[in-house]
């Protein structure tokens, strides 16, 4: 047999289906609880081994690339030391005779490897003499890069360039001040074929690179898979210091390595060094058998406590909703009571009496001043006798209505103009609306069908609502009623453009004493609003979104509903 819908939202509350949904809910949160341990030790454990591969690989290249970068500055100081020590031993005519120049390349090529030739340059850039495998003769180098370095700095290791040779070449350059205030300057020649020397010397694995480049990222010596000295890198290189620095990196062919640089003091050299990143998921251990066995074992003992703790809180849960329920009725019993009585019997009989006076009152003022023909300013007080007889009939027309909403207290179920009632409900508002600014548009379809259904609690929904919508809009904000017909039932749509809900917030705000007024709210409006509601067959859902407002949505039929209630 089908199970009937409960008649009510406190029945769906309390209904059997929600307990066992929440303990599941809560059976599930424990085994969550009791898994995350295990995936915690699982990442811990990569984690850990992830990082300690990664020392165990990147320290020795760091170490690699800061020894062989000390080679490379040990071998460029001791070939600039011995050019500025012949610059400064031996006089211009003594470097100037070629046979003298000859004898001391000579010896210098003895002391110090690398060295392929060497000349005397003026201050004007005028080669003077040159010693070395090549033909140079009348050359001026005031145009080269290296010779303005050398002036401008005393000394300069040049990067490899072509130059007059067209062979890739490095300058290693000296500028002597003799006392008497003339200068000049020592050039020498290095064969790069050293640095490869170098770099051979680092003993690279398989698959692992190491090579020089100059700060513009162009190859200063072979690479063995980035291309030939003089080459442009296809790839931009991480920020090089004096120190050897590491990092993860992937070149342009998605090959993954740890890369490791360094700058070579007082050159424009960067040593680069790469090594194959090794899978870190080899170094994967598995987790030890009886941490798993006492993982196991953990989690069924406090799945046997949990099904007995969870029995025991439901219980409770149902006996505490049983109470809650018996209270928020009472309430709203007596929020409703408490609503009427300061809208109806309060206005109607406090202001009632004062609005009849003061209509006879001005009244008798009209025909007196009927009476005197010759009263000065007599059009003058006529507008204001006018204006205040407007006023009263404004204010017995609200008490009128006040009163009529008080006397449908009683349920009942009658066939209703729902539009009239919304128009009506309405206008208990409209001053308030005036004073703060608010447009209450009213979209209401002048052909919806009547329907039966209970007046007083329709006012009552509908006066919650706006007053609701008037709370979230700003001075100057629009709310708009619409209603229309919809096959078997009919709807009514209250959206304002005030400061909206949050999806969590939306969630919650049917339940009893949820409220987002503060001190100011009961948290009783929604769940009164939501029973009413579902007892007159009906349902209500609830549309927002923070700074863009909020839309609730009711339906109601065209069919008596087959509950009528009690009285709220």
């Amino acid at each position: 047999m089908k199970e009937e819908a409960p008649s009510s939202w406190a029945e769906a509350a309390t209904a059997p289906s929600r307990y066992r949904t929440l303990q599941r809910k809560i059976v599930a949160l424990i085994a969550v609880a009791a898994l995350l341990p295990l995936f915690s030790l699982a990442f811990i454990n990569y984690y850990e081994h992830q990082h300690a591969l990664t020392a165990q690989v990147q320290e020795p290249l760091r170490a690699l690339v800061g020894k062989t970068k000390h080679s490379f500055e040990l071998y460029l100081t001791e070939r600039i030391s011995a050019i500025n020590f012949i610059a400064s031993a031996y006089s211009f005519e003594q470097l100037a005779d070629k046979t003298a120049l000859n004898r001391i390349f000579q010896i210098m090529s003895q002391a110090f490897t690398g060295f392929v030739d060497i000349s005397l340059i003026d201050d004007s850039g005028k080669l003077i003499s040159y010693v070395g495998p090549y033909n140079l003769k009348d050359i001026n180098y005031t145009e080269q890069k290296w010779f303005q370095q050398v002036l401008l700095r005393g000394s300069y290791i040049s990067d490899v360039f072509l130059g007059f040779r067209q062979f890739p070449h490095v300058v290693v350059a000296v500028r002597h001040n003799n006392p008497d205030g003339r200068s000049w300057i020592v050039r020498a020649t290095l064969d790069t074929a050293q640095f490869e020397n170098i770099i051979a010397s680092m003993g690279l694995e398989p698959g692992s690179d190491a090579f020089l480049t100059n700060r513009k990222g162009v190859l200063q010596t072979e690479s063995r898979q980035y291309g030939h000295v003089l080459e442009p890198l296809s790839f931009s290189l991480p920020p090089a210091n004096y120190e050897a620095n590491v990092y993860d990196f992937a070149d342009p062919a998605g090959g993954q390595y740890f890369l490791a640089l360094s700058q070579i003091a007082n050159t424009d050299f960067v040593l680069v060094a790469m090594k194959p990143r090794p899978s870190l998921l080899k170094a994967w251990y598995t987790v030890r058998l009886d941490m798993v066995a006492v993982f196991v074992a953990g989690v069924c003992v406090i799945f046997a406590g949990v099904f007995a703790a969870t029995r025991m809180i439901i219980q409770r849960l149902q006996e505490s909703d049983a109470q809650r329920l018996a209270a928020i009725h009472q309430m709203e019993h007596t929020q409703r009571l408490s609503s009427i009585g300061r809208l109806a019997a309060g206005v109607a009989h406090e202001i009632n009496n004062p609005l009849a006076i003061i209509n006879e009152k001005a009244g008798l003022l009209r025909d007196l001043l009927e009476l005197r023909p010759d009263f000065p300013d007599k059009e003058r007080f006529a507008k204001q006798i006018d204006a205040i007889l407007r006023s009263v009939d404004r204010c017995r027309g609200i008490t009128h209505r006040m009163l009529g909403f008080a006397k449908r207290m009683d349920v009942r179920i009658e066939v209703l103009d729902l539009n009239a009632a919304i128009t009506e409900t309405i206008g208990f508002l409209e001053r308030e609306a005036q004073y703060r600014n608010v447009t209450i548009e009213r979209r209401l379809a002048p052909d919806l069908p009547q329907i039966p259904s209970d007046y007083g609690q329709i006012q009552q929904v509908v006066l919650n609502i706006l007053n609701n919508a008037l709370a979230a809009v700003a001075d100057g904000g629009t709310i708009a009623v619409s209603t229309w017909d919809e096959g078997e039932r009919v709807g009514i749509a209250v959206a304002d453009n005030g400061c909206g809900m949050s999806e969590e917030t939306v969630k919650h705000i049917f339940e009893p004493f949820f409220t987002t007024k503060k001190e100011k709210g009961t948290g009783l409006g929604m769940s009164i609003t939501y029973g009413i509601v579902k007892r007159l067959g009906g349902d209500i859902h609830i549309q927002s979104a923070l700074g863009k407002g909020t839309t609730v949505t009711i339906f109601l039929p065209k069919h008596p509903p087959e509950e009528q209630g009690g009285s709220l």
